[in-house]
């Protein structure tokens, strides 16, 4: 079912759908079957959608990543893919150039930008904020309110508790971008970071590390360690 009031610009629509009104789904959007696509959503072209699929008011597929101020010249291709039996919360906005895995939920207010790779099985809480060239690997959770700092690259089997902190840049900005300076951590398979924690640039937390709530990571964590404080060091080592 379409509603009339809907804009449906596409006629690339699969079976047994349903768009509410006041959706504004662009010429050549991509809808699979047994697609919900609540009222308020703008979806823009080049967009692919999955199977199974639900889509919560007033979220935002497409935009294009532009601002005056930006020290980084966005690069993106006009495309998004999400896959089947994903869920997109409320008021979340995904910028081109993103694909979304299988059986993956956005949650309400999330943010992921250009040239970002999320994995399947993924939950994304609640404004959570995934910035450019980011990779998440497979059955990560990352919980409300953390920050994804761009240029990132996390395992599969992590889990990121709430409000925790990313950075990718020691000059805090004060000497433009350079890619090959500018890296966030990388977050290798089987992590664990508690809440609150800060990861500084271009660090490596590896294997089935723990970080406890509140630590501030400054230099590499080694596999299987458990750090906390500020700076972090290691407290002991998780047994195998």
């Amino acid at each position: 079912m379409i509603s009339a009031m809907a804009v449906v610009q596409t006629d690339d629509i699969g079976d047994n759908i349903e768009i509410m009104e006041f959706a504004v789904i662009r010429q050549g959007v991509r809808i699979g079957n047994n697609v919900v696509i609540h009222p308020f959503v703008v979806i823009e072209s080049g967009v692919v959608i999955g199977d199974n699929v639900e889509i919560f008011p007033g979220s935002y597929i497409g935009k294009v990543p532009k601002g005056a101020a930006l020290a980084r010249k966005p690069d993106y291709r006009e495309h998004v893919e999400i896959s089947s039996n994903c869920s997109i919360g409320p008021n979340a906005v995904v910028y081109y150039d993103v694909e979304i895995g299988e059986n993956t939920l956005i949650g309400d207010g999330a943010s992921i930008r250009e040239q970002c790779r999320i994995g399947s099985n993924c939950i994304l809480s609640r404004y959570v904020t995934v910035n450019y060239a980011t990779v998440v690997g497979n059955n990560t959770k990352i919980m409300d309110s953390t920050h994804i700092t761009g240029n990132c690259r996390i395992g599969n089997d992590v889990f990121i508790s709430l409000c925790v902190g990313s950075t990718n840049d020691n000059a805090i900005g004060k000497m433009g971008y350079n890619k090959a300076r500018v890296q966030g951590p990388t977050i290798e398979d089987g992590v664990a970071v508690g809440a609150g924690a800060m990861l500084m640039p271009g660090i490596i937390i590896h294997k089935d590390a723990i970080v406890g709530a509140g630590s501030v990571v400054t230099k590499d964590v080694p596999e299987r360690a458990v750090v906390m404080g500020s700076p972090a060091t290691i407290k002991r080592y998780v047994s195998g």
